[in-house]
């Protein structure tokens, strides 16, 4: 269990430094999307952000913060294997761990979720890029890492025997 809360850590800092970058992200996006001739679909999907960062990125710095952004999608899915390994699980957990799962399959559509409050990410966009384009790819991070958060909690309540079936 340790293991996973120092991963999660770990997710969490990288996130935290990936955030301080969003709008370097948000360009990188614009201009990919731009060399795509995509300016009317939504960033919608992990594999569209992929797709971008391997056909239509032009720079380093676009590559680098769209590679952040898959590496740490990357992690946190890697962290569900390792929750699903370390837990058989009950309802609740498993439920948490399947939307986790869902969250980040690389072909699932993001267009309509959104970050809430204390998460500010979709904030710093302006309203057609938050309606529009980018709202739903910004929120998947925070969205997750609470979900895992929320497994966590829910796993400390459950009796010791349980823990490592």
């Amino acid at each position: 269990m340790n293991e996973v809360k120092e991963a999660l850590r770990n997710i969490k800092q990288n996130y935290k430094l990936f955030l301080q970058q969003q709008f370097t992200f948000i360009g990188a996006l614009q201009h990919s999307r731009e060399n795509a001739h995509d300016m009317i679909r939504p960033v919608a999907s992990i594999s569209q952000v992929q797709s971008y960062m391997e056909h239509h990125c032009n720079n380093s710095t676009d590559r680098r913060i769209l590679n952040m952004f898959l590496n740490i999608c990357n992690d946190l899915s890697k962290l569900c294997q390792k929750l699903e390994t370390v837990h058989s699980g009950n309802n609740i957990t498993n439920g948490i761990l399947e939307r986790c799962k869902l969250l980040l399959s690389h072909s699932n559509d993001l267009s309509t979720i959104r970050a809430k409050y204390p998460h500010d990410v979709v904030n710093h966009l302006s309203c057609d890029e938050a309606k529009n384009h980018y709202g739903g790819v910004v929120s998947l991070i925070p969205i997750v890492l609470d979900c895992m958060k929320e497994w966590v909690a829910h796993i400390e309540k459950l009796p010791q025997p349980m823990l490592y079936d």
